[in-house]
């Protein structure tokens, strides 16, 4: 495979840093550069983000002294260097919008973290193993854009990569009704237990935004391309409610589910088992061998135990059975900072490189 010059944009957060671990030693990709916010230009990464190091790994020796770029102000300059960049900017949604359109115009693909562009409806938001086609639109979004190379791609949400997966596979039995509770680690609010230490012993009911992406991302990862837009799938129904927890890393969710023609368990563990997509088709570097992982015991998947399965980007699902108000209910479990964030989109990456997007 191609080399690529790649950089991190928002290396400074807590996503930009589970990027710049992720790269470390990439086959496929080099990290060029580094940007982040005017605060922290000219800086070396390890003067800006040395004292808020999230990562249990250390920051990598060959990224340590590199200056940072300014996100905004050195687009251009950054466009020159890089064949494409990874996007985890912490602003507001417009803003972001803006300037991930701008590194694009500039002829400088963006696969993005964040969630501004996710229901722009040329901007595929890609689950390589569910809707990797989706990518096709890309297309008429260079047409749109006015651009021979440029573009944006995103990962989806965090939650609903804990239980889309599971559900995916199932869909030839016709899903009707979903209902999901998603129980979400806090290293999705970008904290640790040290910089929230109002998360010890205590849960919050609310995730501002949440329920929204949870309840709409799937319709639109299970849509269609249809005239140069993704047009979202009209079913299943999907109810959510997405809670914080004192967990470290690791999104759980409890899912119900109604089926036109309700298969039985054994169909939809052998669904499960079976089930894998182009990513390992490919042998991407970052796919899991095995996407869908199920534990027989009543006590699993458990976040300390499972959410580090291959390399944090398989999903584990257990208590398969049998509802009185549902045809099912199940447990599902995925490391939310890789598969659900920086994972996800270096797996996209990998995708958008095998099928030719950025040369």
């Amino acid at each position: 495979m191609k080399q690529y010059n790649v950089g991190i944009i928002g290396a400074t957060g807590m996503v930009g840093q589970r990027f710049a671990t992720l790269l470390e030693n990439h086959p496929w990709f080099n990290v060029k550069l580094l940007a982040a916010s005017p605060r922290s230009k000219g800086k070396t990464y390890e003067e800006a983000a040395g004292s808020r190091w999230a990562m249990t790994t250390p920051m990598p020796e060959s990224m340590k002294n590199m200056v940072l770029y300014d996100a905004t102000a050195d687009i251009n300059e950054i466009a020159s260097q890089v064949d494409f960049v990874f996007c985890a900017v912490d602003m507001k949604k417009d803003e972001i919008k803006a300037l991930e359109e701008a590194y694009a115009k500039a002829e400088c693909p963006v696969v993005s973290n964040n969630s501004a562009h996710r229901f722009t409806d040329d901007v595929p938001m890609v689950v390589p193993e569910i809707n990797p086609d989706h990518i096709e639109i890309i297309k008429s979004q260079r047409e749109r854009l006015g651009t021979k190379k440029g573009f944006i791609a995103v990962k989806s949400n965090c939650s609903i990569q804990s239980y889309v997966p599971a559900l995916h596979p199932l869909r030839k039995f016709g899903i009707k009704n979903v209902l999901a509770c998603t129980y979400q680690a806090i290293s999705g609010a970008g904290k640790t237990f040290e910089t929230w230490p109002e998360m010890v012993d205590n849960l919050i009911p609310y995730i501002g935004g949440e329920e929204e992406k949870s309840e709409q991302e799937p319709l639109k990862v299970w849509g269609t391309i249809e005239n140069g837009k993704i047009v979202k799938a009209q079913t299943p129904n999907i109810t959510t409610q997405c809670l914080r927890v004192p967990v470290s890393n690791g999104h759980t969710a409890a899912v119900f589910v109604t089926f036109e023609n309700k298969p039985t368990k054994e169909e939809i563990l052998q669904c499960w088992k079976e089930f894998a997509g182009v990513p390992q088709e490919l042998e991407l570097p970052h796919a899991p061998k095995q996407f869908l992982n199920y534990f027989e015991e009543n006590d699993r998947p458990q976040a300390k135990l499972d959410r580090d399965m291959e390399g944090g980007m398989a999903v584990s699902i257990g208590r398969l059975r049998e509802d009185t108000q549902y045809d099912y209910k199940f447990v599902c479990l995925s490391h939310n900072t890789l598969r659900g964030a920086a994972g996800g989109a270096v797996l996209l990456a990998e995708l958008l490189a095998a099928k030719g997007y950025f040369d």
